[in-house]
């Protein structure tokens, strides 16, 4: 076993491998860009080297200064974690050329499975069934355009260096393709500098199912598959191992497939082959077809690791280390189910945007496996993916597993910035993922009713002005009123884009009537806790301007202050506002320059997606606040027009 290793990556991962290189009794190094000096995985690991720099170019895609830092720590190996260098060839080499071990496969194997075209021929030669499609080096449109019409009509075009949906558009008829291949063509030459593409046939009823693989280099082993079909534009949101509806006679199929893959290219450590499945009449043998492999740990190994009782990362060590694989085939078994919710900081209903800000409060319930690389007092950086949390959750059934996860996402606490557990609480109750009538196309279909607003009761409501007064807690009952001042109190609180009024009376120590637009409601405090209308009161974090009511879900407010509203109304409506971190793209005006409604102002990438500011009204431009390249939090200001003149 190595005395020493490096991990080449941040966050969750990071402090993931750390937790159990420690139980191996393995030092660990961390590395971190400028704007990581304090991060958790930084506080977790023994020794940390700077790469100075913010973004991942100025920091972590920096191999070079990664292997000098193993070299000057005295680390034998190198853990890459996933995305940034983990399925880099040319870093794998440059790592074994200056005599460290990379901890992963081999870069040959990871070339022979980067570009999705010559992976597939490479499986139809190993035996495992592909998709019916067109993989040629000929991209004559009239060729491409004949071959969609061979295959037979819906197709999918797919970028072939593609990944994240980029490169990848659906035509479901023959006259839509010319118009479909330009544009996926034109998308992946901006992403990927490649704009190859195969054409393959679309399944109508998708699942996602991927089988765990890892391999000493000769020899592979599968532990099984995972479930990844609740996806929103390609992104995994929640994930589950086993997949429902899986009989012995398709996990045997599948399980030799996969192992069938890794062992093609000599594969050694952990793996993902990734299936496409037709899901429209159960699962059938002859319904799956090799997608692309991931030759690196995967974001949802947990869920692996619950239901076989195997420590993926303890594994990965062990093999690259030299020992032989720790387990046969037969060793392996399946114990109950598992799921993964991915809990991240975005807004949602501002179309799933990432978001930043300071985490004020956080924490998660005891009774789930909380996978995170953050903590109460982190911030949310616009540099890099905007992940909180894996929340994971086992049990011996499915549907014991499930409840697990709902009430996990309920006792799930975090304040200071946006996040997306509404959504993954409402997507754990639809009655279809519930029933496991999953597919790919089901946030999709559903997604109006999966992003919703819920309606604030006045429970909530009347909690947070509680606590906003300052009258919640163990101070004297008078706490936030003023001496000979009538036992009343006004409070303003903001949420979704109203405002709400609210006059708080003190009828003793124990005793608050909230006055509210619609209601009154009456917090009483019995036996030291706090009761609103008879319910117990919900959990709560206050911090300057903002009070989160911890209900399911959660709702947070902000706290008017009517001296701050009244400066505000004197500056006027002049600025611009970042609505999401990004990259500031392109600016498109400048100082004296005027412009009328509607106008584009600035454009910011957040994402790989771009959004353009526009004008909200006319006037000329004040002031240009920032300059292409530059990055922003959501909320900086961009633009300022100059002040609108009252007229008489």
């Amino acid at each position: 076993m190595f005395d020493t290793i490096l991990i080449a990556n941040r966050g969750e991962i990071a402090c993931r491998v750390i937790r159990t290189a420690r139980a191996l009794g393995v030092t660990t190094v961390a590395v971190h860009s400028d704007v990581d000096a304090g991060a958790a995985h930084v506080a977790m690991a023994d020794r940390a080297v700077s790469l100075g720099g913010a973004s991942p170019a100025e920091s972590y895609l920096r191999g070079e200064a990664i292997i000098e830092a193993a070299l000057a720590t005295s680390a034998q190996a190198i853990h890459p974690g996933y995305g940034f260098l983990s399925e880099n060839p040319d870093f794998v080499e440059a790592v074994e050329a200056a005599g460290l071990v990379f901890i992963g496969p081999s870069a040959q194997a990871i070339r022979k499975m980067g570009l999705k075209d010559a992976a597939k021929r490479l499986m139809e030669d190993a035996g495992v069934p592909v998709v019916p499609g067109y993989l040629g080096a000929d991209q004559d449109a009239h060729t491409l355009a004949a071959e969609a019409e061979a295959i037979g009509y819906p197709v999918l075009i797919k970028a072939v260096a593609g990944g994240g949906g980029k490169g990848m558009r659906l035509v479901e008829r023959a006259g839509d393709f010319a118009d479909a291949l330009k544009s996926a063509k034109g998308e992946a030459r901006t992403a990927f500098g490649n704009d190859s593409v195969l054409i393959e046939k679309f399944v109508a009823t998708p699942r996602h199912i991927e089988v765990q693989v890892f391999g000493d280099g000769t020899r592979a082993v599968h532990l099984f598959e995972r479930d990844c079909s609740l996806q929103r534009r390609h992104q995994k949101v929640i994930e589950e191992a086993p997949a429902p509806g899986m009989t012995p006679e398709m996990r045997k199929a599948m399980g030799d497939a996969a192992v069938r893959a890794a062992e093609a290219i000599g594969y050694s450590g952990a793996g993902t082959v990734e299936f496409i499945v037709d899901g429209s009449d159960g699962l059938r043998t002859d319904g799956f077809w090799f997608m692309e492999m991931n030759t690196r740990l995967q974001v949802e190994h947990p869920v692996t690791e619950a239901i076989t009782g195997v420590d993926l990362v303890e594994w990965q060590l062990r093999v690259a280390a030299g020992e032989p694989l720790p387990a046969a085939q037969e060793d392996l078994t399946i114990t109950g189910h598992a799921f993964e919710a991915r809990l991240y900081a975005e807004d949602v209903p501002a179309g799933f945007l990432p978001a930043t800000g300071r985490l004020s409060h956080l924490e998660f319930p005891a009774d789930a496996r909380c996978d995170s690389g953050v903590r109460s007092g982190d911030t949310i950086s616009p540099h890099y993916d905007p992940m909180i949390a894996k929340i994971i959750t086992h049990g011996p059934t499915r549907a014991i597993a499930l409840r697990k996860l709902s009430r996990a996402l309920e006792g799930t606490q975090v304040a200071g910035t946006v996040t997306n557990l509404a959504f993954l609480s409402r997507l754990a109750a639809h009655p279809g993922f519930v029933a496991g009538q999953v597919d790919t196309g089901l946030i999709a279909r559903d997604l109006d009713e999966l992003t919703e607003t819920d309606t604030v009761h006045p429970r909530i409501v009347a909690r947070a002005a509680l606590a906003a007064a300052g009258l919640d807690g163990a101070n004297k009952w008078d706490t936030g009123f003023t001496l000979w001042q009538p036992l009343s109190r006004r409070v303003t609180l903001a949420t979704g884009g109203a405002e709400i009024d609210c006059t708080l009376r003190v009828g003793g120590p124990d005793r608050v009537e909230i006055a509210l637009p619609e209601a009154t409601v009456l917090a009483e405090r019995r036996g030291g806790l706090w009761r609103i209308d008879g319910e117990p009161a919900a959990p709560v974090h206050a911090a300057k301007g903002q009070v989160t009511v911890f209900a399911a879900p959660a709702v947070a407010f902000d706290v008017i202050d009517p001296l701050a509203r009244a400066a505000a109304a004197a500056t006027g409506d002049s600025l611009t506002l970042a609505p999401m971190p990004g990259r500031v793209v392109s600016v498109a005006v400048e100082a004296g320059q005027a412009v009328v409604e509607g106008q584009r102002l600035v454009v910011l990438e957040a994402m790989k997606m771009e959004h353009a500011m526009t004008a909200w009204r006319d006037g000329t431009v004040a002031e240009v606040l920032v300059s292409e390249g530059a990055q922003v939090e959501a909320g900086a200001p961009l633009i300022r027009l100059d002040e609108v003149e009252e007229t008489a």
